[in-house]
């Protein structure tokens, strides 16, 4: 939900979700992969989350697990792969796994911004290359198309044929995965969005028919709050297709009680993911508002929304968990000495222990 400057002045008229930023992270430059291995998550090591939950479907308006019981997943959103793909490393992966004990990490590919339409294949690479290094730590790979500028998602639907097929193809097998597909719509109409939706589903579906596909919600992602409407736009309309959900985004230190309540009342008539948040302002900087965020994880735990905080890096914005320069030097990754402060506070709060039922 990164935004550019360029689009600052219109997101603060608008009171838009996502953080405002811009520009790179340092220069170094986002790795390649080998053609990776078609695995099974099946081979997920015993006892992590993709191992007892298996493939997730949405079941009414909760996401279930291979046992039929709603579950939810809590865990980490990567930066920007263009800017701080430094930051994925063996070392930091174990550690959001085993340390921070995270259920899922959600790989955010640009799109734009020096993403990938610069160099697909590149990019389309390192997608493989986290999905694997998420599945043999047992995590779920969610895979974030971050289309954000420009806010119509049917901007990028080609692209996104393109990619989805090839992503779908290729680890279909696994029953570790997520696909959401339109990161942050704004600018546009729900109606807009669902005719995106309605055109890339069948394409993934062709592919792998299983997978959970999760889809962007207008204003940034805020059910159309930050665009004066609400929740009632998606309940009142929604996508022509089964097993999916809607994502909500928020900034706690901006975005109040409108939001909770929205979050609150479409959670109990469609499936909501909360694919992206922060304790701090929409800028994803400034001062950290724990006591909002905590209410809104309240509300996530009791309705078992998932979620994943913004984000795993060591961008200089007090978003970034790690402290400015932490990827370059390779760690510490694990407990809370790199950390900032937000990232010690949702370190702790992913930490608590899951509430998987098998039975």
């Amino acid at each position: 939900m990164r935004r550019p400057l360029s689009a600052l002045l219109a997101a603060a008229a608008l009171a838009g979700l996502g953080p405002l930023v811009a520009g790179p992270a340092p220069a170094t430059a986002s790795p390649t992969s080998a053609s990776p291995t078609s695995g099974t998550s099946a081979d997920a090591p015993a006892g992590t989350p993709a191992a007892v939950n298996g493939r997730l479907k949405v079941c009414g308006v909760k996401l279930c697990n291979q046992y039929g019981k709603p579950v939810q997943l809590r865990g980490m959103s990567s930066h920007g792969l263009q800017w701080y793909s430094h930051c994925l490393t063996d070392g930091s992966l174990d550690a959001l796994a085993g340390d921070w004990k995270a259920d899922v990490l959600r790989i955010s590919l640009y799109v734009q911004e020096g993403g990938y339409e610069t160099n697909p294949r590149k990019f389309t690479d390192r997608v493989h290359q986290l999905i694997e290094m998420a599945t043999a730590r047992g995590m779920y790979a969610l895979v974030d198309w971050h289309q954000l500028t420009p806010g119509d998602p049917h901007h990028n639907l080609e692209r996104a044929k393109t990619f989805f097929t090839e992503i779908a193809r290729r680890h279909r097998g696994k029953t570790n995965l997520l696909y959401d597909i339109a990161n942050e719509p704004n600018g546009v109409t729900w109606s807009r969005i669902k005719s995106y939706a309605e055109q890339l589903i069948p394409v993934i579906r062709a592919q792998d028919p299983d997978t959970p596909i999760l889809i962007g919600t207008h204003g940034w992602g805020s059910l159309g709050v930050s665009d004066g409407r609400d929740e009632r736009d998606v309940v009142d309309n929604p996508v022509r297709a089964s097993n999916i959900m809607y994502t909500f985004h928020f900034y706690a230190a901006s975005h109040g009680q409108e939001y909770l309540s929205a979050l609150d009342r479409a959670s109990d008539r469609i499936p909501v993911f909360v694919t992206e948040f922060g304790t701090q302002e929409a800028s994803g900087d400034g001062p950290n508002d724990f006591g909002r965020t905590q209410q809104y994880l309240d509300l996530m735990a009791r309705k078992k929304i998932s979620w994943v905080n913004w984000n795993f890096s060591d961008d200089h914005r007090s978003g970034a968990v790690f402290r400015t320069g932490t990827c370059d030097t390779g760690g510490p990754w694990a407990g809370t000495a790199s950390l900032k402060p937000a990232g010690v506070w949702i370190r702790d709060r992913i930490r608590t222990p899951d509430d998987f039922p098998t039975g």
